[in-house]
C-alpha cells in the first residue's frame, strides 16, 4: 500500500515504522540478526500452518509462478522456514515491517507494522525468560496488564487421558476452539447425547443400503470409513469424572505464577502425564526471576493462549493496555517447537518468540 499521498494515514504509518525501528534496535542490541522475509509468500503450505483466525483473514492472490500467494500475515512462519535451512543453535532473529490481515472492524487498518524477536535452540526455560524479559522491559513504562500460560500443560494432560488415540487427537486438534473442545469433552464423558440423527444412523445394519448415486466431495469409501469411526467411538467407555475434573481444574486455574505452580504440582499427582511440563514451568519461573521478573505477582492462566496462534505449544504471554481494552494486544508471544518440526521435515528445534505492535502503543497514547 503506497505512502505517496500525504495526510493523516501517511503520518500514522511513518510513526509506526519509526517506532518499529526503535523497538528493533533493542532486539538487535540483544544479539539478534535482522531478517526481512518477502512480503509475498507462497500460500499452499503456509495457510495450513496458521490458526483459523489468520487463515480467514489472509490476503490471497495469484503468485508469480501461477500458484496461490499471500501477503505476509505474520513473520514467525517465514522466519522458521529460513532458520530450518541453517539450523544454527542457538540463533536469534529480529524484524520490523508490515503485515497484512483482513479486519473485522472496518476502522482498523488491514496493514500494520509488527516488530519481533525470535530465539532458536539453547535452553528452553532460559530462552522463554529472555524473550519475555526483553519485551517486558521495553513495555514496562506503559504499565501493561500481563497474562501468561502454557498450552503444553493441556496438551500433555490430553495425551495422558485413559482413552483412545482418536479421541485424544480430536481434543488436541480443538484446543484452540474452546466451544468445540468443551462439546467434545462433554460427549466423551457421556455428559451430552450424540448429535441428532447419529444414534439412529449407527443402529442401522447397513446405513449405505438403498442410497442413491454418489454426490458431493466424499467418496463412498470415505463415508463408510467415517461411519466405522463413529461406531468405534460410540462403543468406547466414557471418560471418568475424575479425569474430566482434572482437565477442568487446569482450564480454570487463575493465580499468580508461584501459586499456580503449586496447584499444578498437586494436579500432577493424579495426572502424572503433565509432570514434565510442570517441571518446565518451574524452570522457566526460576529463569525469569533471575532476569528480574517478579514471578510472585506474575499472573498465570491455565486457559491462556487458546485464542492465539495455533502453532504455540508451550509458554504463551500477552501484554495489553489496561486503559484500552478495545485495542488489540500490545504484544504477544510464545513457544512453538512443533512448528519447527513441521517445517523442518521431521527435524525439530526449540523455538520461542514474541511480537510488539507499534500501532497499539501509539493509538493508546502510550508513545514509543
Amino acid at each position: 500500500m503506497s505512502d505517496a499521498a500525504s495526510g493523516p494515514g501517511t503520518d500514522r504509518k511513518a510513526a509506526e515504522r519509526l517506532c518499529g525501528e526503535r523497538l528493533l534496535s533493542a532486539f538487535l542490541a540483544a544479539g539478534a540478526e535482522r531478517v526481512e522475509p518477502d512480503i509475498l509468500l507462497p500460500a499452499d503450505t503456509l495457510l495450513d500452518l496458521y490458526g483459523e483466525d489468520i487463515r480467514t483473514r489472509a490476503f490471497v492472490t495469484a503468485g508469480p509462478d501461477g500458484g496461490e500467494a499471500m501477503l505476509r500475515p505474520d513473520f514467525t512462519v517465514p522466519v522458521v522456514q529460513r532458520h530450518m535451512a541453517t539450523r544454527a543453535d542457538p540463533a536469534r532473529y529480529a524484524y520490523a515491517g508490515e503485515i497484512f490481515r483482513r479486519q473485522m472492524d472496518a476502522d482498523r487498518p488491514p496493514e500494520y507494522v509488527q516488530t519481533g524477536f525470535e530465539i532458536f535452540g539453547g535452553d528452553a526455560a532460559d530462552a522463554d525468560a529472555e524473550v519475555f524479559a526483553l519485551i517486558h522491559e521495553l513495555l514496562r513504562a506503559l504499565r501493561p496488564r500481563i497474562a501468561t500460560g502454557d498450552t503444553g500443560i493441556l496438551t500433555a494432560a490430553i495425551a495422558g487421558l485413559d482413552t483412545s488415540d482418536r479421541r485424544k487427537a480430536a481434543l488436541t486438534r480443538h484446543i484452540w476452539r474452546p466451544k468445540r473442545f468443551r462439546a467434545l469433552l462433554d460427549r466423551f464423558a457421556g455428559k451430552s447425547p450424540p448429535p441428532p440423527g447419529r444414534a439412529a444412523l449407527l443402529k442401522m445394519a447397513d446405513p449405505m443400503a438403498r442410497t442413491g448415486p454418489e454426490i458431493g466431495l466424499r467418496s463412498r469409501a470415505e463415508v463408510e470409513a467415517r461411519i466405522a469411526a463413529l461406531r468405534a467411538d460410540a462403543e468406547e467407555p466414557p471418560l471418568s469424572r475424575n479425569l474430566v475434573a482434572l482437565i477442568d481444574a487446569i482450564l480454570d486455574l487463575s493465580a499468580t505464577s508461584r501459586d499456580a505452580l503449586e496447584r499444578l504440582r498437586d494436579l500432577a499427582v493424579d495426572l502424572p502425564a503433565i509432570a514434565p511440563s510442570v517441571d518446565g514451568v518451574a524452570r522457566r519461573l526460576d529463569a525469569m526471576a533471575a532476569r528480574g521478573i517478579d514471578v510472585d505477582t506474575l499472573p498465570f492462566e491455565g486457559s491462556h493462549g487458546r485464542s492465539t496462534m495455533e502453532y504455540y505449544d508451550g509458554f504463551v504471554f500477552t501484554f495489553q493496555l489496561p486503559q484500552r481494552p478495545d485495542l488489540p494486544p500490545l504484544a504477544t508471544g510464545g513457544r512453538y517447537d512443533a512448528l519447527t518440526r513441521r517445517l523442518g521435515g521431521g527435524a525439530s528445534m526449540q523455538a520461542v518468540g514474541g511480537v510488539i505492535r507499534p500501532a497499539v502503543m501509539l493509538e493508546g497514547g502510550a508513545g514509543c
